[in-house]
């Protein structure tokens, strides 16, 4: 991709920057299933990376780890960034879980590879941390992550979970075991809101 005005003395690894700057302006167009919160329409990807970035700075002291805040909020970010040319793979679709680590893998090797190779390596480095969950920071992101759609839906009245057939003992049993162990205040207070969704017969139980 090359930007209007660009000139042959730029710097290669500004251009590079600046190249995939705009690059990830396209996660704007990938929308996702859930709802934002007054129903209106979909969330996109872009919008759920930002969510994510914010809810670490937030939530960050109620982890049951230390993490280091600016990786912490710095996956969150790039987290996502593969589903430029992945898509959004809906968190229950089983068949499209299938091949969705090989449609990343190929993003993600198109994507980082547009930055000099330092730069690349490094976010590089930050999705496949994310993707193995083998460290603090990444086990408070996969919980952030995980929180996020769920507590969205049950503020936007669950019509995502409805139009897909998404039963709370499915929301649980997906969410609880990361969020639990990273975020164990959150999680009991999204369990209590899932209950009080499906007393008010807003979410099926099973």
């Amino acid at each position: 991709m090359c930007y209007p005005g660009r000139v042959d003395s730029l710097d290669p690894d500004l251009a590079r920057a600046l190249d995939f700057f705009l690059e990830i302006d396209k996660l704007k167009n990938v929308e996702r299933r859930n709802r934002i919160t007054d129903g209106s329409r979909r969330e996109n990807t872009a919008e759920h990376s930002w969510h994510l970035g914010m809810a670490c700075l937030v939530l960050s002291r109620f982890a049951t780890e230390p993490v280091d805040l600016l990786r912490a909020m710095s996956m969150a970010l790039v987290h996502d960034i593969v589903e430029i040319d992945a898509g959004d793979t809906f968190a229950y679709d089983t068949v499209g879980e299938e091949d969705k680590r090989a449609r990343e893998e190929a993003a993600a090797d198109r994507l980082f590879a547009l930055l000099d190779q330092e730069q690349g390596a490094h976010l590089r480095e930050l999705w496949e941390e994310y993707e193995r969950g083998d460290t603090a920071e990444a086990r408070f992101v996969m919980a952030v992550d995980r929180m996020a759609p769920m507590l969205i839906n049950l503020a936007e009245g669950g019509t995502a979970w409805r139009e897909h057939g998404i039963t709370a003992d499915r929301v649980k049993a997906r969410n609880g075991r990361f969020i639990r162990p990273a975020l164990p205040g959150v999680w009991d207070e999204a369990e209590r809101r899932l209950d009080a969704a499906v007393a008010a017969g807003v979410v099926a139980v099973e």
